[in-house]
């Protein structure tokens, strides 16, 4: 372990932006660690992984045996990075959406907070590269769930966020059943019921520009539905 802080990063045939985005951040954000949460990715991203890794002790590979979604991925890491006494874990996409720059403002955001959430929605927050279609849908998840839950937060189902240690082992994170955007909800609600502070900081989300989204109409639905078992669930 080089650092305290550990950004996790799920992928699945991300060999087209792995090595950059590891690149970026190990050269340009020195205070963090990278775990690469790969599932067993046909285009060979994880090789890609194992060839930087020989470059620098601040990489690391968690390999899973088939695809079981960016939920199963991020628990999986968190896990490990709790095995292994990280302190301060960043959760961001390997296709550059979320970009390498803002990682250094989470961390440091997660001394003085126990929550860092990247916001697209608040003043110097933006979305590039996104029609008018999907911006609507997101901006409507958001509301449907800050309503539904009644949080204050401005973006529940982004995935660049700053977790300390004492959070996720309180909201017990290993036992989260949500999948997709609805896995990013509820960590962000079951915070917020265990009385942590969440800040919110402005982000740029960029369209990815290449690869493919894992974006699906199933996993929207399943957001839906999960918002309100969680208000059932947790009041």
């Amino acid at each position: 372990m080089s650092n305290t802080n550990l950004v996790v990063i799920p992928t699945y045939n991300e060999a087209e932006n792995i090595s950059r985005i590891l690149y970026t951040l190990t050269t340009e954000v020195p205070t963090v660690d990278v775990l690469v949460v790969d599932d067993n990715s046909p285009d060979g991203s994880a090789n890609l992984v194992k060839l930087f890794m020989k470059h620098t002790p601040r990489v690391h590979l968690l390999s899973r045996p088939k695809k079981d979604g960016l939920a199963g991925a991020y628990i999986a890491g968190f896990g490990w990075g709790l095995d292994k006494r990280y302190q301060a874990f960043i959760s961001m996409d390997a296709d550059f959406s979320h970009q390498p720059t803002d990682v250094a403002r989470i961390v440091t955001g997660l001394v003085t907070s126990d929550v860092v959430v990247g916001c697209r929605y608040i003043s110097g927050g933006e979305i590039t590269g996104w029609g008018l279609t999907r911006q609507c849908i997101s901006r409507g998840g958001n509301l449907y769930a800050q309503t539904v839950l009644r949080m204050p937060y401005k973006d529940l189902t982004g995935g660049f966020n700053g977790w300390n240690r004492r959070v996720l082992e309180k909201i017990d994170v290993r036992s989260i059943r949500s999948k997709g955007y609805a896995f990013q909800v509820e960590m962000k609600y079951r915070a917020h019921k265990a009385g942590f502070g969440i800040t919110e900081i402005p982000i740029r989300f960029v369209n990815r520009e290449v690869g493919t989204s894992k974006m699906s109409g199933t996993i929207f639905w399943e957001a839906a539905f999960r918002v309100l078992e969680m208000r059932r669930s947790y009041g």
